[in-house]
Formats: structure tokens, sequence, C-alpha cells
């Protein structure tokens, strides 16, 4: 499962739908995520990708503290 936090909502996507897996570099998830929500892929730029002990996927904005 891939848990995307995205422009202010919760999504969960399974991975074949989105045609990632956690092998793939972050950069080529990144850009699948830009052509599901139908978006430049700038807009992933500074978003994390948590690989779970699981296999999950979270995909999220940068967290900034302080």
């Amino acid at each position: 499962m891939v848990h995307i936090r995205f422009d202010g909502r919760s999504y969960d996507v399974a991975e074949t739908q989105l045609g990632v897996n956690a092998s793939m570099s972050d950069t080529a998830i990144k850009e699948r995520l830009a052509q599901h929500f139908d978006v430049n892929h700038n807009r992933f730029e500074s978003y994390v990708v948590d690989r779970r002990p699981g296999g999950d996927l979270i995909i999220r904005p940068e967290a900034v503290y302080g």
C-alpha cells in the first residue's frame, strides 16, 4: 500500500495502481505520483519517501520544525 499526503489530503493507493514498488528510486516514485495526480513533477520535489519495514510506502511533505 502507498500512503500519500498531498495537497492537504491523505490517499491510500495500491502499488499496482500507481505502478510503483519499494525498490524503485525516490525520483521514479515521485514521477509516477505526479502522473497519477496530473501535476508537474516538481510538486513532489521536497517530498519524503518513507519505506516501512512491512513494505508500505509513505510519501509526505518534508517536516519542518521550529
